[in-house]
């Protein structure tokens, strides 16, 4: 297929364009590299450098490639900054969105396959969480994931798009080519490597009296890997609707520190701080519905295999992409 990629410096776009290529797909980067790297753009791949708030760049993008299916990562992603800065998340994540789905229409694309994210969930009543579990979002960031969401059911109705939403949980590890490097890091792994790799002098534990067996939050990590394969089921598969991404069970903050201890043999000294606003002591998705219509599984649940990858890259790439 001829597949278009917005966001594909990122990542988890850079990852999902390196398993379409290996799969024999064409594909197209659609990235303005505000957050996303030229490094991590495969060299197999033809890149556009533009922004979805030009909503003539991609117009043109599409009228010219005419891809037979867009997949979407170019969002804004981070809670705090959301809560922050409301305005970017609607501008970028809502705005931008719209035009990619009007390009579609104009260009007669028939497909999106949408980076969601649980965090359109908010707290929710029910874990592991699934599909039926009611979307009331705590912050701008998963606002705007769930309007886009919203608009794209309605532009299927009316003009018959096929968006599948693929709502995951908590990505991580890497593939040998491409790892994750955010400014500012947020996410767990690369903030314990950074701290293995002398980069820090102890992780932050946000809460240790929460309602788990080690007093620490729970959350399901998915391998970037595993999560690229599930985009290209939903891209291949006859498809519409939401799927929840995760491997159906959970770490703690504590365990995680441990397996990273192992893998690196570093003593990753750690700090316990107050608790961050709003974060739910457990965050588990119910990936049943994804292995039934999908026909898709976590193949690298084991949470050593996963930060055993992501140490190998940010081993290799210290300072991330511009060492």
């Amino acid at each position: 297929m001829n597949v278009l990629v917005t966001g594909g410096a990122g990542y988890i776009g850079s990852v999902t364009t390196e398993l379409l290529l290996d799969a024999g797909h064409r594909v197209t980067i659609f990235d303005n590299l505000g957050r996303g790297h030229r490094e991590a753009v495969d060299p197999r791949a033809t890149f556009i450098e533009g922004d979805l708030c030009d909503r003539d760049a991609i117009f043109t993008a599409l009228h010219d490639m005419r891809p037979d299916a867009v997949m979407h990562f170019a969002a804004f992603a981070l809670v705090g900054e959301s809560m922050e800065h409301p305005q970017m998340y609607f501008q970028n994540n809502v705005v931008g969105a719209l035009n990619l789905a009007d390009a579609m229409i104009a260009a007669g694309t028939p497909k999106i396959v949408f980076s969601s994210t649980c965090a359109t969930y908010g707290q929710p009543d029910v874990v592991p969480i699934t599909e039926q579990e009611k979307q009331l979002p705590q912050n701008p960031y998963g606002e705007s994931k769930l309007m886009f969401e919203k608009m794209l059911d309605w532009y299927r109705q009316i003009h018959g798009i096929q968006p599948v939403f693929l709502r995951y949980f908590n990505a991580c590890g890497a593939t040998a080519r491409y790892g994750e490097d955010h400014d500012p890091e947020t996410h767990l792994i690369p903030l314990v490597l950074r701290v293995a790799l002398g980069q820090g002098p102890a992780i932050k534990i946000f809460g240790d009296d929460y309602d788990t067996p080690d007093g620490t939050c729970i959350r399901d990590y998915i391998h970037i890997v595993d999560l690229a394969a599930a985009h290209i089921c939903a891209l291949e598969k006859d498809v519409v609707g939401s799927f929840n991404l995760g491997t159906g069970q959970g770490h703690s903050v504590l365990e995680v520190i441990a397996a990273c201890r192992r893998i690196t043999g570093h003593p990753i000294p750690a700090e316990v701080v107050a608790r961050r606003p709003g974060d739910p002591a457990r965050l588990i998705a119910s990936p049943e519905k994804a292995a039934s219509v999908l026909g898709w599984r976590a193949q690298h649940a084991d949470i050593a295999v996963i930060v055993e990858s992501a140490w190998r890259w940010h081993q290799e790439h210290p300072q991330g992409y511009h060492a």
